[in-house]
């Protein structure tokens, strides 16, 4: 049963013939020979890429779990008579695959081209995937506990950020999979089961409601693309203090950055049945796209508001003219976010991740960049 299980979440994973594993080691092979045989090297502490694996790898894999496709597919499985713990550890070990060859892979192609390993950081290494995948799917099983989750979640980045440089420390690392692994043998399939799909349905068939009631309980619906935005907020109040000694040039860098807001930006790729109707109804071209651009406008100015008030604070300097430049960042790129909505969705993916880490994301704040630098380049001569 469980080899069953493994290959039905493996083939709606990875293809029916596992083409797609197949063409992603190919991408990363072809990244780490490129990225090696240039001989660019950095010198990353061990405690660095420890954490930056083990965070990506963690990061991902809750978003794995947290995809409402995948809540579909969960869902018609639990139907059938399964043994609990086969089907547990088998759909982990899906997710878990999925996560580490095709997302986490990628990464470790380009830190292992960049910088010098030894054998047994290696093997750490891969000590540090398994365990996240772990930890991950525990923590996730126990979100009704979130606060157990947050500490068992900041004990061990303390634990990594303090003891990283030191061999023992993938011991303690090796006990906190093991304590995942023992949560996950008394969990059930349901522990896994997204219900979040059925509210946004219920949220989509509600009568007389307007297009910005359905963007904010979206949201409401979705508490990682919330997580999301707040990261970014985040992002924005800490980036002057960095930035400071670059001066107000920087500042339009700053505006390009923080338009990197993936989950509100692929609103018609990642649910297939609003864009359907979208289409299909006459007349939804300006009465969707429209409000559509200045809810990302909005959320844009939100973040860029965030960005300029600590820079106030922290440097000063704020003009009118800077002023005016976040709102023409933030509305070019919500207007090219939607652009990119309407004629080009992703449509070719498995899980929600994929569109959380498809290269379509990185084509609007790539083009606030470039102008960015054209602006900068084009001060000394106004």
């Amino acid at each position: 049963m469980m080899k069953t299980t493994d290959k039905a979440f493996a083939k709606k994973l990875f293809g029916a013939k596992y083409e797609r594993l197949t063409r992603t080691l190919l991408i990363d092979l072809i990244v780490f020979l490129g990225l090696h045989t240039a001989g660019f090297q950095v010198q990353i502490a061990p405690s660095v890429r420890i954490l930056l694996v083990s965070s990506f790898t963690a990061g991902v894999m809750w978003q794995a779990l947290s995809s409402e496709d995948n809540a579909i597919e969960l869902q018609h499985m639990l139907m059938l008579p399964v043994q609990r713990r086969e089907f547990v550890f088998s759909y982990i070990a899906a997710l878990g695959g999925y996560t580490v060859l095709t997302r986490t892979g990628m990464l470790l192609a380009v830190l292992l081209a960049v910088s010098a390993w030894k054998t047994i950081e290696i093997i750490g290494i891969v000590t540090c995937m398994i365990h996240a995948v772990l930890m991950a799917a525990a923590v996730y099983s126990l979100r009704k506990y979130w606060y157990a989750g947050a500490l068992w979640t900041a004990v061990v980045a303390s634990v990594i950020v303090l003891l990283g440089n030191r061999p023992w420390m993938f011991l303690l690392l090796f006990m906190s999979g093991m304590s995942a692994a023992l949560f996950l043998w008394r969990a059930d399939g349901y522990a896994f089961y997204n219900t979040g799909s059925c509210v946004k349905h219920a949220v989509r068939q509600r009568k007389r409601a307007s297009l910005w009631r359905y963007f904010f309980r979206y949201l409401c619906c979705h508490k990682n693309y919330l997580v999301n935005t707040a990261v970014m907020w985040c992002a924005a109040i800490v980036m002057p203090y960095f930035f400071r000694e670059m001066g107000q040039f920087v500042i339009p860098f700053g505006f390009a950055v923080l338009s990197l807001n993936t989950p509100i930006c692929i609103l018609l790729s990642c649910d297939r049945d609003l864009e359907q109707a979208v289409r299909f109804l006459p007349g939804q071209k300006k009465r969707f796209c429209i409000p559509y651009c200045m809810f990302i406008f909005f959320c844009n100015m939100a973040a860029d508001v965030i960005f300029l008030l600590s820079w106030q604070i922290q440097n000063g300097g704020v003009t009118v003219l800077i002023i005016a430049g976040a709102v023409f960042f933030a509305l070019l790129s919500a207007a090219l976010s939607v652009l990119l909505e309407w004629f080009c969705p992703v449509r070719s993916w498995k899980i929600e991740s994929d569109l959380w880490h498809h290269p379509r994301k990185y084509v609007v704040p790539v083009i606030m960049l470039l102008l960015a630098v054209l602006g900068v380049k084009a001060l000394p001569f106004l």
